[in-house]
């Protein structure tokens, strides 16, 4: 079973697998340990990461990257329009209202989903990942940023799908570096001692986000989450696109904005100064030729002039730092480590600011890049029965609060709660206890829509079907079980109606406010053993108490619970009708599966047809090359001519009506130039090839010869043979020997031009049949010899004891004891 974590990043993915050795970062086809998050279409097929990223100027409208924020989001939404205008390729609103990306595919305008291209993108990584491991990939972990919604998880939960993975867990970015740094801690305080806190720091190329986790022994607990969603390396860079836009308008006259290609490729030489500054303080120099009109460009910049352009940037570095230390409530001094991960956490500045906020050095102990991708694949490794992993329980956190509304169809009073709050601990659930006599809806919604990162607070309505009254007219008791699950999404997951039963004390209520209560313990996904189901941590009162989301005045259910384990109750399941927002359609995504597929065999065919037309292409330049060097005395002068125009004419076809062909025309057309060709290289061939054969025939022969001529000698070791068999092996010695003459000398008349006579084949094919008739011959083994004992010596024996050659059985028998190192066998 393969153990997959994936880092599914703004600009680059990583892949993570968990092998006997430990955590390994599977680098692909290019030898590259990240995948850039590109596709690329065209008429015949798509293109997924290295490949696409080099065609993002050649065919940039086509070119999909930087979709990673578009999961869930209407089109209509600030922030996909403030996108859009930074965009190659064109965005399009899709008939739900989400915003969709539209490229030319397959020679027709295609409108992909935002889910539909996350999947392509899965899919390459899934190819990656089995090609690496050798076997097939479906289980795995993938990362999403903490500050995602509910809409967003589910789009990338729907992407998963898509692509054929079956995603175990969502975990969040920092929870998976967190788990990362501690999991391999061998000094955490025992978990009844102060726990360890640890601040962690993720700036990559599009978000900001900090957390802080308390480590004790085989557990972490993340604490307290905050973020900027719209701060990464990517705001660096456009700073940089800005003043050099401006700095070759003034020099060369040169308006970069109104040309997509050469803004883009402004936008790649950036980037690459922005890390290049981080490791120097001198000036660089920024150069790009043929940039525009044919016209060479050039720049140059120093740290200190960036520093002061990206001032303003900086100053947004504290906020989420402050935040999350007064959300734990812990003091500066209580922090054990800050660890720094993600690329744009390399810039001196941005990592003295962190050490100045809170007074110590930031810690690089983890991989910037990989860090991420690693606590995946751990994570994968503790939900997978396959691996033993150190017992280790992780308890996340609700990054934003969670509140409930209720409403009956006639009934116009609403109520809410919130029932999960900030930084409460998840996955988690809770029941929450009504009084209806008619089916209700719940709406669930965030409750600050300030500190959302997303326009839209409501979370999906669920409609609670079949609540009835009591016989005797009273308000039936409803149980709501909702839950944040290990994927951090929100959902009403069941419901039921308790009946009274004859003889149950009454218990009158109104339809009033509903009671919240925890379930007895979070769903932590926590480690196990192999043979262990994961079990959640038990919390403790306090914990139930602050955790719990009960505003003050709600009362727990204690009277019911009483009475529930007094008397029977009868509990009836009521169905429940979710109309989760910007959610897709089952059937719309069992549509989307098969088109995946669909356009997967699209690019194997593709990938077939581009072969064979490359082994025509190399074929042509391999053996015209050949031709003029070791084939040139092999072929006649008639071949040499009719060959050299075949090839000629073959290369022609190829970059003229032979570019878009289809792949049996490329196989038919290879093997039209093989059956010219091969006969030529058959016979280079056959003559590197023929006097190692011959010279080993000879060898055999020689041996064989030898052995007769001893024998005639009288020698001892061949003795035993009879004269019969030897006149054998002298017969097919020299029956070989004679072939091998006149396969020389006819040879020998042929020119290097000619088919040869003998064909190595042949020779060994020799070689085998001498073998086969001498060998058993000459290694037939000597018949063994039996020493026989005199009467005489038996007498002798009797009265000294056993001889040398003697023994006596159990029975004080006399026996003969075989020569040493010989047996008898009867």
């Amino acid at each position: 079973m393969s153990v997959v974590g994936i880092d599914v990043g703004f600009q680059n993915c990583y892949i993570a697998v968990a092998r006997s050795g430990g955590i390994e970062t599977i680098a692909n086809e290019y030898s590259d340990r990240c995948t850039p998050a590109c596709i690329s279409l065209a008429s015949k097929n798509r293109t997924i990461g290295n490949a696409a990223k080099s065609q993002i100027i050649t065919n940039f409208k086509n070119t999909v990257h930087g979709f990673k924020k578009f999961h869930g989001r209407a089109f209509d939404d600030p922030f996909v329009q403030g996108e859009k205008s930074r965009l190659p390729y064109s965005l399009h609103k899709l008939d739900n209202g989400n915003a969709g990306i539209k490229v030319r595919y397959l020679n027709e305008d295609k409108v992909f989903t935002i889910e539909q291209v996350t999947a392509m993108l899965l899919t390459k990584l899934k190819e990656t990942s089995e090609h690496a491991l050798k076997k097939p990939v479906v289980d795995c972990v993938i990362s999403v940023p903490s500050f995602f919604t509910d809409v967003e998880r589910r789009s990338v939960m729907d992407a998963t799908q898509i692509a054929g993975l079956n995603c175990l867990r969502l975990i969040n970015d920092t929870t998976a570096v967190a788990l990362a740094y501690g999991i391999y801690k061998q000094d955490l305080p025992n978990p009844e001692e102060k726990p360890r806190n640890v601040v962690f720091v993720d700036i990559g190329h599009s978000s900001y986000q900090v957390a802080i986790a308390s480590f004790n022994k085989g557990k972490l607990k993340m604490l307290a989450t905050a973020f900027d969603p719209y701060l990464g390396g990517r705001n660096f860079d456009e700073i940089l696109v800005e003043y050099f836009c401006e700095d070759f308008k003034n020099r060369f006259k040169l308006n970069v904005k109104d040309n997509p290609r050469a803004l883009l490729r402004l936008y790649q030489e950036c980037e690459k100064l922005k890390k290049l500054m981080s490791a120097n303080s001198s000036d660089l120099p920024l150069n790009i030729e043929c940039f525009m009109n044919d016209i060479d460009v050039h720049g140059k910049l120093n740290r200190t002039q960036f520093e002061e352009m990206c001032s303003q940037l900086m100053m947004r570095v504290e906020a989420p730092l402050r935040s999350v230390m007064e959300q734990s409530k812990l003091s500066r001094d209580e922090i054990y480590a800050i660890e720094v991960v993600g690329g744009a956490t390399r810039m001196p500045a941005i990592k003295e600011r962190i050490s100045k906020f809170f007074g110590k050095d930031t810690s690089t102990t983890l991989n910037a890049d990989e860090a991420v991708a690693r606590g995946s694949a751990l994570q994968c490794a503790i939900l997978s029965p396959a691996f033993k992993v150190r017992e280790f329980s992780i308890t996340d956190t609700v990054p934003f609060p969670i509140t409930l509304r209720w409403k009956s169809p006639t009934d116009e009073s609403v109520g809410e709660c919130e029932v999960y709050s900030k930084n409460h601990p998840a996955p988690f659930s809770k029941i929450i206890t009504f009084h209806k006599k008619e089916p209700f809806d719940l709406e669930a919604f965030y409750s600050c829509p300030h500190d959302l990162p997303y326009p839209d607070v409501r979370i999906g309505r669920f409609s609670v079907q079949n609540v009835v009254p009591q016989p005797d007219g009273d308000s039936s008791k409803v149980k709501v079980k909702v839950r944040v699950n290990v994927h951090g999404i929100f959902s009403v997951s069941s419901a039921s109606l308790i009946e009274k039963q004859k003889g149950e004390p009454e218990d009158v209520q109104m339809d009033t406010e509903p009671t919240v209560q925890n379930e007895g313990r979070p769903e932590e996904q926590s480690k196990m053993q192999v043979d262990q189901e994961g079990q959640g941590e038990q919390p403790s009162e306090e914990e139930r108490a602050n955790n719990s989301g009960i505003k003050d005045g709600d009362k727990q259910d204690q009277g019911a619970s009483s009475s529930k384990a007094k008397s029977k109750v009868k509990s009836v399941d009521l169905p429940i009708l979710a109309n989760t927002t910007r959610q897709l359609d089952r059937d719309v995504l069992t549509h989307f599966v098969e088109y995946e597929k669909k356009m997967i065999i699209q690019d194997k065919l593709e990938k077939e047809r581009n072969d064979a037309k490359n082994g025509v292409e190399e074929y042509v330049y391999d053996l015209r090359d050949k031709l003029c060097g070791i084939y040139e005395k092999y072929v006649t002068e008639d071949e040499s001519n009719r060959l050299t125009i075949m090839l000629e004419d073959t290369e022609n076809w190829l970059y003229e009506e032979g570019e878009d062909q289809d792949k049996e025309i490329y196989q038919h057309k290879l093997a039209e130039l093989k059956k010219y060709g091969e006969p030529i290289e058959e016979r280079y061939r056959e003559h590197e090839g023929r006097p190692r054969a011959f010279d080993e025939l000879g060898k055999k022969l020689q041996l064989f010869m030898k052995v007769v001529d001893m024998y005639r000698d009288k020698d001892e070791r061949y003795e035993h043979l009879s004269a019969e068999d030897m006149g054998v092996v002298e017969k097919s010695v020299n029956e070989a020997l004679g072939w091998m003459n006149t396969k020389m000398n006819a040879q020998s008349k042929l020119s290097f031009a000619q088919d040869p006579a003998v064909k190595v084949a042949d020779i060994i094919q020799k070689i085998q049949e001498l073998e086969d008739v001498c060998n058993p011959i000459l290694n037939r083994p000597k018949p063994k010899t039996e020493e026989l004992v005199e009467e005489g010596d038996k007498s002798d024996g009797a009265h000294n004891g056993p001889t040398a050659q003697q023994g006596a059985d159990s029975k004080g028998n006399q026996q003969t004891k075989p020569p040493s190192g010989e047996m008898d066998v009867d």
